[in-house]
Order: structure tokens, then C-alpha cells, then sequence
């Protein structure tokens, strides 16, 4: 008969299991975790008597209405969300340290406690108070305290919880019933029932499933904040980010205080819609118009072209920046920022090949303002422009918008959403627009009357009409 007692090593930092010893774990790379466990196979194979699940006919569900959403009242956050905050939804918060995610969290908490019930139309996330329980195992009372002053946020109907035990924790929301909870941070969190130290990745995993259980059964919201390795990642295993309903995440740009938030993942809204914030001495503040952040109209240089871009449901009017300078050495370099280099290399061989432009003897710099890192196709034309403008040394006027995609045959196609980035355009002032050609009839498209539109089907035309202009 086969042995049914087996001896296996077991990682006390992630659970992973191993046959046989080794000094590191290949699983999360800890130096001298594994510990022997004895297994007895025998009872493993006996089958446990477990009754059939209850099962659900969709077909007599009742048809569900909208998720139970509560407005913070930041129209930024509101927007990244879905239109709300979902009541028994798991968001976690990231981003890199000192960024303000801490102080994301106050201002939502105070929105949240000083929205009555029922505001715009929707229903509380939970009790009708709007009380919040603000949990923090890195920082005290007094720090807290001192951080809402600052921001002055009233804090009536703020709780403060000095907790690391996700038991209590929980035992805590479960007896005020809350609007909302938040987790600063959540690898300060442990279980009890988790063999491990706080902040290692069974214990990060284990507290945040009690935490979903917790948001799912008592229909509260629940944000859990957590740090960012060196990597750009959330710390913690990947499937935390499976665990939870949404992810956030926080970014900045260096040389500016401008804040991005976007959603990695939604189970309740959209995933391509960002949020755009302003670091003040009193917090963040919404802004208004964040196309200005994006472009400075007032710039009359060669190698600017101003386009408009698509995040999510609204148009960006953003500054494309091209820096065309002989190579030094023997390979041109290709650099760019905001914008992805490969596509950056086809437009390069297309400006080549088809505008009879030699970029072979020439470095290529390209920078989209702002910080913004963009995707959006119709942005192809716009960087053909400006590598053009810097080359030939010829500056396109400030008041122009550039809009339309590069095939590899030279020639520009349609954009998406072509009337709304125009619209946007009109609004803040611009004259002139150029777009495809191939568009169809423009008087069956609402397009602004106040710019004047100038067709192209190629990049030989934009090229001439720069030399021309």
C-alpha cells in the first residue's frame, strides 16, 4: 500500500507548497520560509457528504434595476465611479507615496457624511445618518484630526477606528452599519484566523475577501488603499485586484499639480474615463476646464500642433510637441513621451516613404503636454505635423486643430467622435480645423459653423499646405 503520510514544506509567507526544501521560495522569493507540514493523504481522499447548492432561475428573476449608487458630490470621482459610489462595492486606492491618497479618502468621507440621504435622486448607500468609519493602523487619532483641519472638513459624523484586526474591524461596521469604510492602508491589516505577519501576502489576501464578504452582505462601500512597489503595481499579489470590484489608481506628473485618477478595472462603470484634480493647500480641487492643462494656446514655436483627444465620454484639446534634430551619431534616436513609440516609428517611415520627408539622418522627439498618455489613433495626423513643422522650421498658427488618422499609405482617415472634438475645439476659441477628407457629407454632420474646415485626403497635402501657408 502507498504511504498516505507525506511530509511537504509550506511557505509561511504566501502558502505556496513545495515537495521538496529549498532556501528560497519560488513563489514569492522569501529567503528561508519554508517550514515542514505533515499531510495525511487518507483522509484527504475520503469524500465529505456536502448538499447541493441552491440554485437560481434567471428566468423568473425579476429584472434588476440600477445599482444602489450614492453621488460623493466631486464630479470627478462621480465620473471615474460610473455616476457614484456603489453601496457594497470593494474599491481599492492606489497610487505612489505622498501622492494625496489619503486625502482623497478624507474629502469622500466628508461629501459623503454631509450628503443628506437620498441626494439627486438616489438612495443612501446605507444608513440614513451618513456616518464614516475612517480605519488607519499608521497613523493616530491626533494626526487624523489634524489632517481634517487642515482641510477642513467637519468630522461629526466621522468615526476613527486605531485598528489592524480585520475581525474587529469588521465586528465594528457590522454594529454602526456606515455609509462607508476606509482601510489606510490595507497591508497594515491582519487576520486572526491567518497564520502569517501583517503586510505578507496570505494576510493581505485573507483580510481583503473578509472585507468583500463584509461590503456584499451589509451593503456597505468599502475602500481599501494600498501602496505601489517600485514596479508601478499595487504591493500584494495580482489576484487582489480580481478580489475586488474596482481599482484606482492616483498619478501625478512631476513637473505639475495636476492629478489623474483612472480606473484600472469597474465592475460598475466605465474603465477609459479620467479624472482630473489640482493639489491645493485645502485638498484637491475638480478642475473646471482641463483642456488648458493639456495645451498653452499662447505658444507660437515650430513643432506645436494642438489636437483633441477622446478619455472616456469627453474631448481634450491637448499640445503635441516634435523635436527634429540631425543625429550626432550613426543610429537616429526615437524618443517619446505620452505617446507610444511604435506608433511614433510607422508615422516616421510613413512621413518617409510617402511625404518624400528624410528622417533617416534625424533624431525624433515627441512630447504630449501635460503629462497625458494617449492611445487615440486620431492624433496620427497631429504628429505628422509637428515632426514636419520642426523639420522644415515652419510654425502652424495657434488657432488650427488638427484632427485624423495615418495609414501607411499616406493617406488620412476618419476619427472617432469627430463633431464632439470639434465642439470642443469652438468652445475654447479655435478658427480653423483640418480633417479627412472622406468624412461624407458635412452638412449631414452637426458640425460647428464658427471654424473653418479644411479637407485633406494625404500627407502630401499637409506637408504642402505647411510650405505653403
Amino acid at each position: 500500500m502507498l504511504n498516505k503520510v507525506q511530509t511537504i514544506y509550506v511557505c509561511s509567507n504566501c502558502g505556496a507548497q513545495f515537495p521538496k526544501w529549498s532556501g528560497r521560495c519560488l513563489e514569492c522569493g522569501g529567503w528561508g520560509t519554508l517550514r515542514t507540514e505533515t499531510v495525511n493523504l487518507k483522509a484527504a481522499d475520503k469524500a465529505a457528504a456536502v448538499s447541493p447548492a441552491e440554485l437560481v432561475d434567471l428566468k423568473k428573476l425579476d429584472q434588476p434595476g440600477e445599482f444602489n449608487r450614492r453621488a460623493t458630490g466631486i464630479q470627478e470621482l462621480d465620473r471615474v465611479l460610473g455616476d457614484g459610489l456603489v453601496a457594497g462595492s470593494l474599491i481599492l486606492l492606489g497610487g505612489e507615496p505622498g501622492i494625496g491618497k489619503s486625502t482623497l479618502v478624507a474629502q469622500i468621507a466628508a461629501c459623503l457624511s454631509d450628503l443628506p440621504a437620498g441626494r439627486q435622486g438616489r438612495q443612501a448607500a446605507n444608513g440614513p445618518d451618513g456616518e464614516v468609519i475612517y480605519v488607519s493602523g499608521e497613523e493616530s487619532a491626533s494626526q487624523i484630526k489634524n489632517r481634517f483641519n487642515r482641510l477642513m472638513i467637519p468630522t461629526e459624523k466621522i468615526k476613527f477606528l486605531s485598528e489592524t484586526n480585520a475581525e474587529k474591524i469588521i465586528a465594528t461596521a457590522n454594529q454602526l452599519k456606515p455609509v462607508l469604510v476606509i482601510i489606510d492602508s490595507i497591508q497594515t491589516i491582519y487576520s486572526s484566523i491567518i497564520a502569517g505577519e501583517a503586510g505578507s501576502l496570505n494576510q493581505i489576501r485573507g483580510a481583503t475577501v473578509s472585507f468583500l464578504e463584509t461590503a456584499k452582505q451589509k451593503n456597505i462601500a468599502i475602500i481599501l488603499i494600498g501602496h505601489i512597489t517600485k514596479d508601478g503595481g499595487l504591493a500584494g499579489p495580482k489576484t487582489l485586484e480580481h478580489i475586488v470590484d474596482t481599482v484606482l489608481y492616483l498619478e501625478s506628473e512631476t513637473n505639475h499639480d495636476y492629478k489623474i485618477l483612472r480606473a484600472s478595472k469597474n465592475r460598475f462603470g466605465p474603465t477609459n474615463e479620467i479624472g482630473i484634480f489640482e493639489m491645493t493647500a485645502r485638498g484637491f480641487k475638480e478642475v473646471s476646464n482641463p483642456s488648458l492643462i493639456f495645451m498653452e494656446k499662447n505658444q507660437n514655436i515650430s513643432g506645436s500642433v494642438i489636437s483633441s483627444a477622446i478619455k472616456g465620454t469627453r474631448p481634450f484639446l491637448i499640445e503635441v510637441q516634435a523635436l527634429v534634430t540631425k543625429t550626432a551619431f550613426g543610429y537616429p534616436q526615437r524618443k517619446a513621451s505620452g505617446f507610444d513609440l511604435n506608433r511614433l516609428m510607422v508615422l516616421v517611415a510613413v512621413l518617409t516613404k510617402r511625404a518624400n520627408l528624410n528622417l533617416t539622418n534625424q533624431d525624433v522627439i515627441l512630447n504630449v503636454v501635460g503629462g497625458l498618455k494617449l492611445d487615440d489613433p486620431g492624433l496620427d495626423l497631429a504628429v505628422c505635423l509637428a515632426m514636419a513643422s520642426s523639420l522644415l522650421n515652419q510654425i502652424v498658427k495657434n488657432n488650427l486643430v488638427v484632427l485624423g488618422e495615418v495609414g501607411l499609405g499616406g493617406e488620412i482617415r476618419p476619427v472617432i467622435k469627430l463633431e464632439q472634438k470639434l465642439k470642443e475645439a469652438e468652445r475654447l476659441g479655435f478658427e480653423k480645423a483640418i480633417i479627412p477628407e472622406n468624412i461624407g457629407a458635412v452638412s449631414e454632420l452637426s458640425l460647428p459653423k464658427k471654424i473653418k474646415l479644411i479637407q485633406m485626403k494625404n500627407v502630401q497635402e499637409i506637408i504642402g499646405y505647411l510650405v505653403k501657408k
